[in-house]
């Protein structure tokens, strides 16, 4: 059974939750509950996400569409090459 997605503004929504949480004096472990994830989950999205802006996340995923178009179009001309060459 494949669980809910989150979407990067949520989760950096959800660390914020837990860092107040924490200034309340919960541990870790009550906050994470608290939002309803995994600790492992809670500490690859801080290692991602973790001191991340919305404007940073927005700037992000821009960067990574481009690197992607970008991937795409350097394998298409490259299998070109290989084409013309053969």
């Amino acid at each position: 059974m494949a669980g809910k997605r989150d979407n990067p503004e949520e989760i950096v929504l959800k660390l914020r939750q837990v860092e107040v949480l924490q200034g309340q004096g919960r541990s870790i472990a009550d906050a994470v509950r608290q939002i309803g994830v995994t600790q492992p989950t809670y500490y690859r999205w801080r290692k991602e996400y973790g001191g991340m802006s919305r404007d940073q996340l927005k700037r992000l995923k821009e960067l990574e569409t481009e690197n992607t178009r970008l991937r795409r179009a350097v394998s298409d001309l490259t299998l070109d090459k290989v084409i013309l060459t053969e």
